[in-house]
Formats: C-alpha cells, structure tokens, sequence
C-alpha cells in the first residue's frame, strides 16, 4: 500500500490514515488507489470487523488535491486505475501507435483485471459501493470536499470540536461527484444540506452534531480515541450479526415500511440459526464473554 495511506490492524479493528499531512490529507491519484484498496482489504478480511478512518497531522481531508487534478497524470503509475474501463483499450492502441507497447501491455491488463468492478475513485469514495462493515470516522481539523463526501459514507462520526465540514467544490466551479447531491440531504435537514452544496459555506462541528452530520463531539486530539472506544464495543459484537444488521438497514434504505419490513427476515433469519447465536446463548447461560467466529 502506498505511503499516502497508513493501515493498522489490531484486536479485530483496521485504521486506515489519510497520510499526506503536508496537504492536509488532500487526496491525490496515489491516496485514492490506496484507499480503494484499503477498503478491499477490509472487507475480504474476516479477522477484520470494524473500521476507523482518520487523517494525520491534525487534519481529517481538505478534499481532491486540485494542483494534481488537472495536471498530466499520464506518467503516474496509477493513473490507468481511474481510466473508464471503456476507454482503455483505445487508450492501449493509442499507446502501440507511439510505439510504447509496455503501456500498451499495462493498459490491457487493467482492462482485463477492471471486470465489472465500481470504478476506483468511487470506491474511494464509498460512493456507489459501501463496506460489508461498520466504519468509524475520526474528524480532527478540516473534512472539506472530499472529505465530506467520503465522511457519507461511513456509519459512525466523531469529531473534535475544532472541526471543519463543508462541500466547496462550487467555489472552484467544480462538482461534488463523490455523492453528495444524491445522499446529503437525506442524512441533514435539506435547507442546510442546499446551504452548504451551493455556497460551499463551512460547518462547524457544533452545528454538524447538531443537524446529525456527525454523530459525538469531544476535545481536539480525541476523536481517535473516542473512535476507538466505539470501535471495541462493535469488535466484541457477533461479527455476523453486526454485518447482517448493517446490510438490512441499507437494503431497508428509502423503501416504504412495508416492502422496508419485508426485507428484514432475509437477513435476520440466518443470524438466529448461526454458530455465533448459539455461541451467544451458551456464553450467556455460562456467565461468561462470548467468542464469536462469524458464522
């Protein structure tokens, strides 16, 4: 994984940090490929059952880093990852008419690697393809842009109250792409959700708490530890039971409340004929702590 990103794994919970403190954590082609794969390891790991994301240096994200955004990418390694799968193989042919066929070769093995695979940068910013599991986000400092954006897409929020939160990407004639005008206004009143999409006005994390953009405010320096506490509280849960009720509330997700109800057995069934509700049981008969498995 790219230095961009630090990833740590501990008593069933991964932290993954934002590292380009010298940007404000701003994310770069290098920092979204890692994060994209980041969260591919998250969840293909069955060691892993809650997540933090965080930043370092005392900022959360200042957003996409627009010095690079419209630079040439084309020499950085990472740059065939955020090619629309339908451009690459003319991108591989334009490649062979330069007579580069190594590109052209790179070109085509991301073609075929890419299958049918959300794009990177949207993985990225858990945009349209969220973790199987609960991920923790730990505000310290500025959540600008993309900060916000990728903010969305995670379950639990804490900030320090010196936080900053806001979308401004109209303040540079740019779109939030990252799925803000599809999700913010469902999960803050729409006036201010509209206030801070068109104006590119900042939050702060008093008002974010109070409008249930973030979920705890608590003293600078203490959102990762406050992360964390929540964290160990969901890591000692039965991991199938945790993932199951985090899929049946995104499947339930803007349904009426009958065909909402109506998927609730899908998932809750099998959670009450698995190993860890048995386990659960015994363990609490016994007067003792449980040792789920996830299964």
């Amino acid at each position: 994984m790219a230095d961009e990103i630090l990833f740590e794994l501990s008593d069933h919970i991964a932290i993954v940090t934002l590292n380009r403190p010298e940007t404000r954590n701003a994310l770069n082609l290098a920092a979204l490929a890692a994060l994209a794969d980041a969260w591919q390891r998250i969840d293909d790991d069955d060691q892993i059952r809650v997540a933090i994301l965080t930043g370092a240096g005392g900022h959360f994200c200042s957003g996409s880093d627009l010095k690079e955004m419209h630079a040439d990418q084309s020499a950085n390694p990472d740059h065939k990852r955020f090619i629309p799968k339908d451009q690459l193989v003319a991108s591989a042919l334009d490649a062979i008419n330069s007579g580069d066929h190594t590109k052209a070769q790179d070109l085509l093995e991301e073609h075929q690697r890419r299958g049918e695979a959300v794009p990177t940068h949207w993985r990225s910013f858990l945009r349209d393809q969220r973790l199987a599991k609960p991920l923790i986000a730990a505000v310290e400092g500025y959540a600008l842009g993309g900060g916000t954006e990728v903010l969305q897409g995670c379950d639990l929020r804490v900030a320090g109250r010196s936080a900053q939160f806001g979308l401004t990407e109209v303040k540079w004639g740019l779109f939030p792409l990252g799925g803000s005008t599809a999700r913010l206004t469902k999960q803050i009143p729409y006036t201010r959700a509209m206030e801070l999409l068109l104006t590119g006005a900042r939050m702060s994390a008093e008002e974010a708490y109070h409008c249930g953009l973030i979920g705890r405010v608590v003293d600078d320096g203490l959102a990762l530890e406050s992360a964390k506490q929540w964290a160990k509280l969901i890591a000692a849960n039965g991991p199938f039971a945790v993932q199951s009720v985090l899929a049946s509330v995104r499947a339930a997700e803007g349904l009426a409340d009958t065909q909402a109800v109506a998927t609730v057995d899908g998932f809750g069934n099998p959670v009450l004929y698995s190993k860890d509700a048995r386990e659960g049981a015994r363990a609490f008969r016994e007067g003792r702590d449980p040792e789920f498995k996830g299964e």
